[in-house]
């Protein structure tokens, strides 16, 4: 009964979309089916492309008259599958890449809105005519949109600063599962109107309606910044550098990253162009980022601090925004190095900042030896307690057997330690359909049946995202579409 009612949908879309706004070519849908990093793959008999608000609640209401899914994709740079159609082709995907407008900059105000098809460089590039940034950058900046980095929360690397989607998202305008448009684009500094649908929107991954626009905070553009990569000894002596930089910077640290020996050796292998910021050996380095007035000298005496307190062994700052760029280079393509490298089995996990230098040391060690021949690191945000935990399979590996077998044991193991630690399995990425299995197995039971009721609430047809984030054992009870 699936493609009939499919085929019903595509022509009723088809009526209202015009032929701009349905792709049926399975050579254009193609490179829509799999995630970025090819660990997913789905099927899909069309993508709907709506250019408007208006458009993506006729297709959502469509949906709900043929019990058909939908499967929401901006850039489809999800890390976790969380934007790839179910592999039995029992959903559409509705993609919001034509809806790519920044209706309006307030630069007075420091806002703007944008459509959720807007890719966050061009966000960037539009802020940055104004003389104001949006302070969220990640290595996909070039094809993440807004809306999926607001339906994933996503962090980037000035967390440390300017916080997560959720800090900077004043407002989202959005399709219901009913069809519904929910205009929460004023920005208003109280309202008190019950249930805050807009941060309950921000990291639903599409489960729970379709982000159209979103109302987003802007920050004055950096006058001046300085980049200094750093050689350390250990996690705990970057967290005690990071301490001191916190505490003598006023704030004006934006980004703190911390990069192991390993990772880094990867990226230098791997990613052309690339050279070590720094000579001789160091097991861990720091990459600092400070946003302010005089802003070398300033980052230089904090480096000599550190120095001077024995916190660091060697450290460059950048010359120029060249450099600087070169720096934030090397940590930018540690994924696409590890991809080029093996098979590797990713974590996106956080702890309590003050327990993560003891746990990147203990976890490594612990997955190492119970695995013996993989190679365990982490790697990323070290002042949000969020890393990159990255499990590489031997060399030679068969990728699909290693990742089925070794691999998915390993990812147990790191999960649990993350839980045993208090932390969590989901960071920044989302939880998607990689994760949904051991969202169920590690949650309390409280958290999991409110997952539940709130889908079975707001989407009761089930015809949001399927098979992302809530698990299916758990989805609402509702006929099949």
């Amino acid at each position: 009964m699936v493609e009939p009612a499919i085929n019903s949908m595509i022509s009723a879309a088809r009526a209202i979309l015009g032929e701009k706004g349905v792709i049926t070519d399975s050579a254009d849908i193609a490179p829509w089916l799999t995630d970025w990093r090819g660990r997913w793959t789905g099927k899909a008999a069309a993508i709907l492309a709506p250019a408007n608000t208006a458009e993506v609640a006729t297709v959502v209401r469509l949906a709900g008259a043929h019990r058909v899914a939908l499967v929401p994709q901006g850039g489809n740079t999800s890390m976790v599958g969380g934007a790839t159609p179910p592999e039995d082709g029992s959903a559409l995907i509705l993609s919001l890449r034509r809806m790519n407008r920044v209706r309006s900059i307030d630069a007075d105000a420091r806002t703007a809105i944008a459509e959720a098809g807007v890719i966050l460089s061009n966000l960037h590039d539009a802020a940055a005519e104004q003389g104001l940034r949006f302070p969220l950058t990640l290595g996909a900046r070039g094809s993440a949109t807004i809306g999926g980095l607001v339906s994933t929360n996503a962090g980037g690397t000035q967390v440390l600063r300017f916080g997560t989607m959720r800090a900077l998202t004043l407002g989202i305008e959005a399709v219901l599962p009913d069809g519904q448009i929910h205009d929460g684009l004023a920005v208003l500094k109280k309202d008190n109107r019950g249930y805050d649908l807009t941060q309950l929107l921000i990291g639903a991954e599409g489960t729970l309606g379709v982000v159209t626009a979103a109302a987003l905070r802007l920050a004055p553009a950096v006058t001046d910044r300085a980049v200094a990569w750093i050689g350390v000894a250990s996690p705990a002596d970057a967290l005690r550098l990071l301490r001191l930089f916190e505490a003598r910077s006023g704030g004006a640290i934006e980004s703190f990253e911390i990069v192991p020996q390993d990772t880094l050796a990867l990226v230098l292998r791997h990613i052309p162009g690339t050279r070590a910021p720094l000579s001789g050996s160091h097991a861990w380095h720091v990459l600092a980022e400070y946003a302010g007035e005089e802003a070398g000298v300033r980052l230089a005496a904090l480096v000599e601090g550190g120095h001077g307190a024995g916190m660091l062994a060697d450290a460059v700052l950048s010359a120029n925004e060249a450099q600087a760029d070169a720096f934030w280079r090397l940590r930018d393509s540690i994924s696409e190095a590890e991809r080029t490298a093996g098979p590797a089995m990713q974590h996106d996990i956080s702890v309590p900042v003050d327990a993560m230098p003891a746990f990147m040391i203990a976890a490594a060690r612990a997955v190492e030896t119970t695995f013996p021949g993989v190679e365990a690191s982490a790697f990323g945000h070290l002042g949000d307690g969020n890393v990159h935990f990255h499990v590489r399979a031997p060399r030679g590996a068969d990728a699909e057997r290693w990742r089925a077998g070794t691999g998915e044991s390993a990812s147990h193991l790191v999960h649990d330690l993350v839980t045993a630690a208090g932390g969590s399995i989901s960071a920044e990425h989302g939880i998607g359909r990689m994760k949904r299995d051991e969202l169920l197995r590690l949650s309390p039971l409280a958290r999991i049946a409110a997952l539940r009721a709130i889908k079975a609430a707001l989407d009761p047809r089930g015809i949001m995202n399927p098979g992302a984030l809530v698990p299916a054992s758990l989805a609402p009870d509702a006929p099949a579409p």
